[in-house]
């Protein structure tokens, strides 16, 4: 269905959604052998009381990174490396940065390719926000360079801090990162994204010479949208490039902290230096902190924190909470740019995972909201690996439930399959 809400209503996009919904949190009767594995998920690390918010690369051994920090999006770094595609994780970074130590953000993580046969690197970016905990930040935002495929990396170099005359408060730095065209050609430029306390959205253009960064600096990328911006609270903004990772599209998806928005879709056709006016999503992709990745049959997933908005909904599943909105937690939408580009709600959503309240004992439509901020990879036969952070059932010592990471494996042609059985949607 295309999706016809204008900004101007009152509601702003509320409203349910009617693609299938498909249970992977919840084992259906009689499912088969081969698909039971869509309704498991592998612990990533559940060392500490709380660990949230990791981002994971795909390394060209066929090795999954991925890095988190020790809390609720700061504290210091941590890492998992899976040699089984996701079955396990039994490896981590050694020697790692001292650096790395002080994180004060989210770390999101990104593979650089080059023109001309230069050697890949990765990259790992961290904000500088203030936490209001005592310390000050430096502000501006800290990177560190692999050039061995995540073995060893730089320690942190500052960009844009206090010390150097500038203000700005990273949040969630960089929440997407996409290499740029120059005349219809992808050349060694990538831009950047990310906000401030102030909901001001920022990019910047990553670039090398003689080998080190060079960031531009930050300029408000929707200066023309400022009043639907703050009004918002737009933060968070994937980057989708059209044509399976090649077209001369951009798609931005927002989240809009308020609750008070659906999420928004924004346009460029010129690489990003000026971008549509914004549009409200469809209530399937409605959430926070979007991650987008082509499968090789050219669709897209995309998981994100669902936030639900429908009225209908909220009376029937969080009627008591006082609040006009909830969360089905870890979720994902599957459909393809074309869906986005005409507001189409696509073809499934996925309930990966549930993330529990005290006193839940089964997965739930309504879940705990603290989850998200995905690292996803997809290898070449399909099969992706997906890792998030939130509340699984295990507990701590003092009878709480622990917040820790954890990965799910999915092949879309097995969700396919499972989508014929109707016992693996709920009735919602």
């Amino acid at each position: 269905m295309e999706n016809k809400a204008c900004l101007n209503e009152n509601n702003h996009g509320a409203g349910d959604y009617s693609i299938p919904r498909i249970a992977l949190d919840k084992e259906p009767e009689n499912c088969p052998e081969e698909l039971k594995y869509l309704f498991e998920h592998t612990v990533v690390d559940d060392g500490l009381s709380y660990i949230g918010h990791p981002d994971s690369v795909l390394l060209k051994s066929g090795d999954i990174l991925t890095v988190y920090p020790s809390g609720h999006g700061k504290g210091a770094l941590r890492s998992a490396i899976s040699f089984d595609r996701g079955l396990s994780y039994e490896g981590k970074i050694e020697n790692m940065p001292s650096s790395w130590q002080n994180s004060r953000e989210t770390p999101t993580v990104y593979r650089l390719e080059f023109c001309g046969g230069s050697p890949d690197k990765l990259l790992l970016v961290c904000g500088n926000p203030d936490w209001n905990d005592g310390v000050v930040t430096t502000g501006g935002f800290n990177c560190s360079l692999s050039e061995d495929e995540g073995k060893s990396w730089s320690e942190f170099k500052l960009f844009y801090g206090r010390d150097e005359g500038y203000d700005y408060t990273t949040i969630v730095a960089l929440a997407s990162l996409t290499r740029l065209k120059e005349n219809g050609k992808f050349v060694d430029k990538w831009m950047g994204l990310f906000h401030d306390d102030n909901f001001v959205n920022y990019k910047t253009v990553l670039s090398f010479e003689n080998g080190e960064m060079r960031w531009t600096e930050p300029e408000p990328y929707l200066a023309k949208y400022r009043e639907l911006e703050k009004e918002a609270h737009i933060c968070e903004v994937e980057c989708v490039r059209s044509g399976g990772g090649k077209g001369d599209e951009l798609c931005l998806i927002t989240r809009c902290n308020t609750k008070r928005y659906n999420s928004l879709l924004i346009f460029s056709d010129d690489e990003g230096k000026t971008w549509s006016e914004p549009r409200l999503a469809p209530s399937a992709l409605n959430g926070e902190r979007h991650k987008a990745d082509y499968l090789p049959d050219g669709r897209l997933f995309i998981d994100f924190r669902s936030i639900e908005r429908s009225p209908e909904k909220i009376e029937k599943y969080a009627s008591g909470d006082g609040k006009d909105w909830f969360s089905e937690g870890w979720v994902a939408w599957v459909g393809t740019y074309e869906d986005l580009k005409h507001g189409r709600e696509g073809q499934y959503r996925l309930k990966l995972a549930h993330t529990y309240f005290e006193g839940q004992t089964e997965p739930f439509v309504k879940a705990d909201s603290d989850t998200g901020y995905c690292g996803t990879v997809v290898y070449p036969d399909g099969l992706i690996v997906t890792s998030t952070y939130g509340k699984f059932g295990e507990r701590n010592e003092d009878g709480s439930l622990k917040t820790y990471v954890v990965s799910k494996r999915i092949y879309m042609k097995d969700v396919d399959a499972l989508a014929a059985f109707e016992d693996s949607h709920y009735n919602v």
